[in-house]
């Protein structure tokens, strides 16, 4: 059964380093709350890919820095629910594209959906207008405008698309690093940097 009410959901697997940004759940969710009529668990939820709790969660989230080598039951659950109208947001904490996180995750999607499902999305994609308007499509990160990682700014986000929606949000922005900070201290920002994980979650819920 799904809860009504919705759950931040992050995926462990058995490869690699899951568990990031351990600050960021709790700032999206206090954004939910502040800028949406969504109801939410204020508590993160942990399942592993490998489990079947995966298909009662409309909205996962996986990041690392490290190697993604999903075992067998792992890629059949991740493709399973993508192709069964779930929403996965991965973000890539190297935001490196040249990165062992960004080629190995790349790397299982290409054997799972084939070669060419990982694609560049529009910057007028309706992911950046579902709820906050961002014109110029993904907004940037500060890791990224302070050259770290390949010193590049990504200006698109990718993913894998299942029946005109997207099943796969792929960011080498490292959106996760910066959204971990205690919701707090959000005040002290000129403007909440936030804003396009509501649009996300909105879209996963609505799409």
């Amino acid at each position: 059964m799904r809860s009504s009410k919705f759950t931040f959901t992050r995926l462990r697997y058995q490869s690699g380093d899951w568990d990031t940004d351990q600050r960021m759940p709790s700032n999206i969710l206090n954004s939910l709350i502040e800028y949406t009529t969504i109801p939410v668990n204020t508590q993160e939820r942990v399942i592993d890919l490998s489990s079947n709790d995966i298909f009662s969660a409309p909205f996962c989230y996986l990041s690392g820095h490290k190697l993604v080598q999903f075992n067998s039951q792992e890629a059949a659950n991740f493709k399973h629910y993508v192709q069964n109208g779930g929403f996965v947001f991965v973000d890539d904490c190297n935001h490196d594209i040249d990165g062992l996180f960004a080629k190995s995750f790349e790397s299982q999607m290409n054997l799972l959906f084939g070669p060419q499902a990982l694609k560049k999305i529009p910057n007028n994609h309706p992911i950046y207008s579902s709820f906050f308007k961002f014109e110029k499509g993904p907004p940037n990160t500060s890791f990224e405008l302070n050259g770290w990682g390949d010193d590049l700014v990504h200006e698109y986000l990718k993913a894998v698309t299942v029946n005109g929606r997207i099943g796969v949000l792929y960011s080498n922005k490292d959106y996760g690093c910066e959204w971990d900070y205690d919701f707090r201290n959000k005040r002290f920002l000129a403007e909440d940097n936030t804003k396009f994980g509501v649009n996300i979650i909105v879209y996963a819920m609505n799409s």
